[in-house]
């Protein structure tokens, strides 16, 4: 299974305002609860982009793998702040080949914004777009939680 968690924390250095680890079918996006919205958009994007540059991740459009080096469209996930989106929505997400755009309530708290991320998420993975290359192993939103090696039928 496939998850992207947001957290709002106090627990990373202010001057960091982005921390991301990454296990097995999961990416932990942690962001500082006091940061401001543009500065966390800054921040995100920037590690984000130096996070898909591993190649773990990858996204399928219209049946092409698309992954940070493709040469037509490269693996972009982009956070913008935008004055369009309500502040109780907080997050409007929009997906191209080779291209994430989350749109982000200026007004927003980080709180309310990474509520909004989690959930829309849930969805966004849901559609069976996004794989995990993991130690050898693609993990897709099917795969079971854990690999039983050895088990028996």
């Amino acid at each position: 299974m496939l998850q992207i968690v947001y957290e709002a924390t106090t627990d990373i250095d202010a001057q960091q305002v982005v921390q991301i680890d990454e296990t097995r079918g999961q990416i932990t996006i942690k962001i500082h609860a006091e940061a401001p919205v543009d500065e966390a958009a800054q921040a995100l994007t920037r590690e984000v982009r130096d996070f898909l540059a591993k190649n773990t991740w990858f996204q399928i459009w219209r049946g092409r793998i698309i992954s940070a080096d493709s040469p037509d469209h490269p693996l972009a996930v982009k956070y913008e702040v935008d004055d369009l989106v309500d502040r109780m929505k907080a997050v409007e997400i929009r997906e191209t080949c080779g291209l994430v755009t989350y749109h982000m309530a200026r007004t927003s708290s980080i709180r309310l914004l990474v509520h909004a991320l989690n959930r829309a998420l849930e969805c966004f993975l849901a559609g069976g777009q996004w794989f995990q290359f993991w130690e050898g192993e693609i993990v897709t939103i099917d795969s079971p939680d854990r690999i039983t090696v050895g088990s028996a039928s």
